[in-house]
């Protein structure tokens, strides 16, 4: 007997995005395990020790903002952000693709303009050799790509939202 798990995503795309979904959702709970980590092991040792590793602060903020991206990419996906469900419940069918794409489509919209804007910043930051004012001395540039990276996670993520909307309006399942 063959079993498999069906595919979330719009064949002959959903492989695709089903990767993409499974990467994120690993590496977001790697980077979740090194920020309790750190958090933890900083706390242990001011308490015990009164010594501090100095760069947890900057690390775990990091983090936060790659946690924050990548985990609205995944709500995206999951078809739960963004929406007032009690309000949503209430509307015709038609009513409702029509509101998810236009909402849709502006999202994409945003993200591009958001992921296009953050990689200029990026771009300015590797060429002008800029580096974080903080112990570890960072380049600006490698925490700065979490943002451009994370916009187009989360725009890929409203696409295969758009497609698979797109697709039920021409009536298949």
């Amino acid at each position: 007997m063959h079993s498999e798990q069906p595919l979330k995503g719009v064949a002959p795309a959903a492989p695709l995005f089903n990767f993409l979904g499974k990467s994120i959702g690993v590496l977001s709970s790697v980077m979740l395990c090194a920020l309790v980590t750190l958090v933890s092991l900083e706390v242990f040792l001011r308490s015990v020790f009164g010594y501090s590793l100095g760069f947890v602060e900057e690390v775990t903020g990091y983090l936060v903002v790659a946690l924050t991206l990548f985990g609205a990419a995944m709500a995206v996906r999951a078809n739960s952000l963004f929406q007032v469900q009690v309000v949503f419940d209430v509307l015709p069918l038609k009513l409702k693709r029509l509101l998810g794409t236009l909402f849709t489509l502006v999202a994409i919209v945003i993200c591009v303009v958001l992921a296009w804007k953050t990689f200029g910043l990026v771009e300015s930051s590797f060429g002008r050799g800029k580096f974080a004012p903080t112990v570890l001395r960072t380049p600006l540039w490698i925490p700065q790509m979490l943002l451009p990276l994370g916009f187009t996670v989360i725009g890929v993520f409203l696409l295969e939202h758009l497609l698979i909307l797109l697709r039920m309006k021409e009536g298949h399942n």
